[in-house]
Order: structure tokens, then C-alpha cells, then sequence
């Protein structure tokens, strides 16, 4: 061992180094992730947004990042001197390396991020759903009551019109038709 040690450069040294470190915290942070501890290591003042939409933003200088960016770094520069590349051409190849790994990760923790449901309402999902008369709908789209719905699991209170020839009251049991305009249900009564 000592004689291995021995015989490197001092850039082997280097990369040999941030190689043992890098893959022991990526080892650390790859099980903290499958086992659900990973999300909380993100360093959140040094992330830079690149795409703020629905809060989740491309964050390219996180904790994770840097781990996987040190990790191919390192070991890219290995290989890199083992192949016989001059120290510049291995610095090269170990930095392109390792902004590609963070650039790789960003968007997978981007894209995984966007795939957890939001919790917004997609309006589009009360057609069909039965809901129950809060306040009075007046009979042929003559002006818009109130309707308690569940929609996407949790029960939201939603505007409302009718093409019934009656006034759909308090208690009336209906069922969306359609979607108006913006989040304006027709409502029919449903029939007993």
C-alpha cells in the first residue's frame, strides 16, 4: 500500500483523496434517499433557480449536487491519468465531468419533483362528481349559488348554475356537467 501511495504524483494524491471522500458521502446521501433521509440535506441558500414554475425550481448548487460532482470528478480524473492524459487534459475531463453529473442531477430531482401531485385543483376533475347544494341556485342560469363537492379528495365549496326549470336548493343532491368558465360548474339535480 505504501509503496502504490509512493510511486503517485501529487494530483494522483489529490484526486485519490476527494475520490475515497466523495464516494463515501455519495454512499451516504445515495441510502439517506432510498430510505427517505436524503431530502433534508439540501443546502437551501446556495441553490441558484434557474426555472422557478410551481416553486420548484432547476437547483443546480445543492448539497447532492456537489457530492455527485466531486464523485465523478474524482474519479473521471483517475481515469483520466491511468489513460495517460496530461494534467490539463484530466482537469478538463474531470470538471466536464463532474458539471455534467450536476446538470444530470438537478434534472432528475427537478423532473422527480414535478411528478409529485401539487395538491392544486384541476377543476376538470368535478365533471361527474355529485355534490350537494350550499346556497340556492337560481333555475336557468339565472344566477350562481354555491355547491359543497369533493374533488381530488378533499370537499371544496365551487360557484354553480343550472338549466333546471327550478330552483335547486339547500340540500338538493347534483351532479356536475360541465365546466362554465374558470371554476363555474352546470349542475343537473339528480333525479331519486
Amino acid at each position: 500500500m505504501e509503496e502504490w501511495w509512493g510511486a503517485m504524483s501529487q494530483i494522483e494524491h489529490v484526486y485519490w483523496i476527494a475520490a475515497f471522500v466523495a464516494s463515501i458521502l455519495f454512499l451516504v446521501v445515495l441510502v439517506g434517499t432510498i430510505i427517505g433521509g436524503g431530502g433534508d440535506m439540501d443546502i437551501e441558500a446556495a441553490d441558484a433557480d434557474v426555472d422557478a414554475d410551481h416553486g420548484i425550481g432547476f437547483q443546480f448548487l445543492t448539497f447532492k449536487n456537489m457530492v455527485g460532482f466531486f464523485t465523478l470528478f474524482s474519479w473521471s480524473g483517475i481515469a483520466s491519468i491511468n489513460a495517460g492524459y496530461s494534467n490539463g487534459i484530466t482537469l478538463l475531463i474531470s470538471v466536464v465531468s463532474g458539471l455534467a453529473m450536476m446538470f444530470i442531477l438537478a434534472w432528475l430531482f427537478m423532473f422527480m419533483a414535478r411528478q409529485a401531485e401539487s395538491g392544486t385543483l384541476q377543476i376538470s376533475n368535478a365533471i361527474g362528481q355529485i355534490g350537494e347544494v350550499y346556497m340556492t341556485i337560481e333555475k336557468n342560469r339565472g344566477a350562481y349559488g354555491k355547491i359543497h363537492i369533493k374533488v381530488q379528495g378533499s370537499l371544496r365549496e365551487l360557484d354553480a348554475i343550472t338549466d333546471e326549470d327550478e330552483d335547486l336548493t339547500q340540500g338538493n343532491v347534483v351532479k356536475v356537467l360541465e365546466i362554465v368558465s374558470g371554476e363555474l360548474l352546470l349542475v343537473e339535480k339528480l333525479k331519486k
